[in-house]
């Protein structure tokens, strides 16, 4: 497949007499071509809900007295190391990427960005986020973050050419940004001296974020399975295009999170959280059952929004009803 070599063709920019407002400077158009490049290396989306899933495990771990400077270190750490994730999955991946109309268009795949600026840009931002959360909070949440990458880019993202099993490895990095979290708020000396309550509601959170990403991403395999064929991914919608076993994956998780979420509001004795957990995580199952039940695109599409929605009202009543009060 051939493809275009920028994301913006700037035509001549010499503007007739009295339009030099009207057309943007070629300037302008690399800088706009630039900044979604950047975007697209980085995927913003899945660093906010990386960098939310840390900052709601520091605060169901010590709440008030999380260390306000110390915490934004963490952060700004764990988002230069997830962006070096991505850059590194789209090294791994640029083959792959150039045969799906939705990653074709990222920079290393397209040829905009060679693979030893990757590698040197992949580097750059581990070795950045790594000195940048340890002067913040220690060396145990820069040994989390870590431990993440290695999974999402070491194990993951090959296992996606090998085995349908990738999703099941894939949810695990996606749970691990809880233990920086927790260690970033000192989670395991809290531990130690008899305070347990953050302990559970951040491995409930964990577990949470585990078992929501299987209807999240069956949903995500189910609309993009004939692209994900093509490149020759083995997604479970790939393997078995009925979509039976990606859906029977996908409730088994959703109706498995229900109980866990009402376990994030043991800790607090929260009945308004137990009552957001209830239903954001049944809405979740009802979502399921349909794309179990339906599987088709529009029940697939719908999933996906609700299971955008449910985590957020989960993340969000955490942080206001489950933090500890001392």
């Amino acid at each position: 497949m051939s493809m275009p070599t920028r994301l913006i063709t700037v035509a001549d920019d010499r503007p007739l007499a009295g339009t030099a407002f009207l057309d943007p400077p070629a300037s302008a158009g690399r800088f706009t071509a630039a900044l979604a490049d950047c975007s697209r290396l980085a995927r913003p989306r899945i660093a906010l809900l990386v960098l939310a899933t840390v900052a709601t495990a520091a605060w169901l771990t010590a709440g008030g007295q999380v260390h306000g400077g110390r915490l934004a270190g963490v952060l700004l750490g764990t988002l230069f190391v997830a962006a070096s994730s991505s850059v590194a999955n789209q090294i791994l991946e640029r083959r792959t990427d150039r045969l799906m109309v939705r990653t074709a268009m990222r920079p290393i795949a397209a040829g905009r960005m060679s693979v030893s600026e990757g590698w040197l840009l992949t580097a750059a931002l581990l070795g950045a986020g790594l000195a940048t959360s340890m002067l913040a909070a220690g060396i145990w949440p820069a040994v989390a973050a870590l431990a993440t990458w290695l999974v999402y880019v070491v194990v993951y993202t090959p296992m996606k050419r090998v085995s349908p099993l990738n999703t099941a490895v894939g949810a695990v990095a996606g749970a691990m940004p809880v233990g920086i979290g927790w260690l970033a708020a000192d989670g395991p000396a809290r531990l130690a001296a008899g305070d347990a309550a953050g302990a559970i509601a951040t491995a409930a959170l964990a577990t949470v974020l585990y078992l929501w990403q299987f209807p999240h991403f069956m949903a995500i395999a189910w609309l993009y399975r004939s692209q994900y064929a093509a490149a020759g991914l083995k997604m479970l919608t790939v393997v078995d295009p009925s979509g039976l076993r990606a859906a029977g994956q996908a409730l088994a998780a959703a109706l498995a999170m229900v109980p866990v979420s009402l376990l994030l509001a043991v800790p607090s004795a929260s009945p308004r959280l137990f009552l957001v957990a209830a239903l954001a995580s049944v809405a979740y199952v009802a979502a399921t059952v349909r794309f179990a039940v339906r599987r088709d695109d529009a029940s697939a599409r719908t999933l996906l929004l609700v299971s955008l929605g449910s985590l957020l009202a989960l993340l969000v009543a955490a942080v206001i009803l489950g933090g500890p009060s001392a």
